[in-house]
């Protein structure tokens, strides 16, 4: 689950194509997605029942529960935690560390909002105004912290279990977390790309000592 739940990041070009039994499951994934926003766009996330998700996506209740557990993993659930992960991977190996997650991040946060805008906006909404969604996410973010872990134990040389990695790992994921709260409940006025800019500052050099 993606802990940015704006961001999506492309595959790099090298990337092998899927089979045809993986590309059908991307398929139907996305379909039951995209009949999630729609419904949750036109009566709300409480109203839209799994019932009404299958039969907009054209499948079965029972489909849908195989591909998402809970109607919040419909939410939170994509395909991009391990192509982001890639794109850590594919930096350049003398790049420090703080660079290299700077530019993964606002190259996710790019491709997100210029992918579909209202989709990002309204998992951010959801995941401000619908308890079971943010706790959903809290659930989530463990998965995603190791994950992290792996990449940053890969890129530098530390070990990935070690507390010091474990602890800036879920510093950063619970900051980004933050930054898709942040953004939605100041109605989406700010720039996303500027938000992440100013979260990755935190992180890296600390709280500033000016008040802005």
């Amino acid at each position: 689950m993606s802990v940015m739940t704006a961001a999506r990041t492309s595959a790099p070009a090298d990337r092998p194509q899927l089979g045809l039994r993986e590309r059908k499951k991307i398929k139907t994934r996305e379909a039951i997605r995209t009949a999630t926003y729609a419904l949750v766009m036109e009566q709300g996330y409480d109203a839209t029942t799994i019932e009404q998700i299958a039969e907009r996506a054209e499948v079965s209740p029972s489909t849908v529960f195989r591909y998402f557990p809970t109607k919040e993993d419909i939410v939170l659930t994509d395909e991009y935690d391990p192509l982001i992960m890639e794109e850590v991977r594919a930096r350049p190996a003398d790049e420090p560390w703080p660079d290299t997650i700077r530019y993964v991040m606002r190259k996710a946060a790019q491709v997100g909002i210029e992918e579909d805008v209202e989709v990002a906006r309204l998992r951010t909404q959801l995941l401000a105004e619908v308890p079971a969604v943010r706790s959903r996410m809290m659930e989530s973010m463990s998965v995603t912290g190791s994950m992290l872990c792996q990449a940053i134990g890969e890129r530098t040389g530390r070990d990935p279990e070690s507390l010091e990695v474990r602890v800036y790992a879920m510093s950063f994921i619970g900051g980004l977390m933050e930054t898709s709260l942040y953004w939605a409940e100041n109605g989406h006025q700010d720039d996303f790309l500027t938000l992440i800019d100013r979260t990755m500052d935190v992180l890296e050099h600390g709280l500033p000592t000016e008040k802005p």
